[in-house]
């Protein structure tokens, strides 16, 4: 078997790397961050490392391909109440319309299918 090349391989630690601000197509921004190493794909969409900050409460957005997320840190309240906690492993229909608070700040590993769209 052949190594690995290089360009064919992308390497980030969760605790290290720098988190790109992820910014509304409108601009924008409520602090939460985004660690994605396939660039093919817009910030966000596909396989990620999601940060959001102590207070800070999502967009209501619907979903255009199902979500599924793992709590690696902290926890996260649903608009209905619901609260996922570290290890809490989640899915979400595609259509699905919510948006989420965390009081002291979570980390989540991500697959969205497609990009969100904002719900005003």
């Amino acid at each position: 078997m052949k190594p690995v090349k290089s360009a064919d391989r992308r390497v980030a630690n969760i605790y290290e790397a720098a988190f790109e601000p992820f910014v509304f197509p409108d601009g924008v921004s409520l602090g939460d961050g985004v660690l994605q190493l396939n660039d093919a794909e817009p910030l966000g969409v596909g396989f990620h490392v999601y940060r959001m900050p102590p207070g800070m409460t999502t967009r209501p957005h619907r979903h255009n391909g199902h979500e599924q997320f793992l709590i690696l840190e902290g926890e996260l309240i649903e608009n209905d109440g619901t609260v996922f906690r570290k290890g809490d492993l989640v899915w979400l229909r595609d259509g699905t319309e919510h948006c989420s608070h965390t009081p002291n700040g979570c980390l989540l590993a991500v697959h969205i299918a497609g990009p969100e769209t904002t719900v005003e």
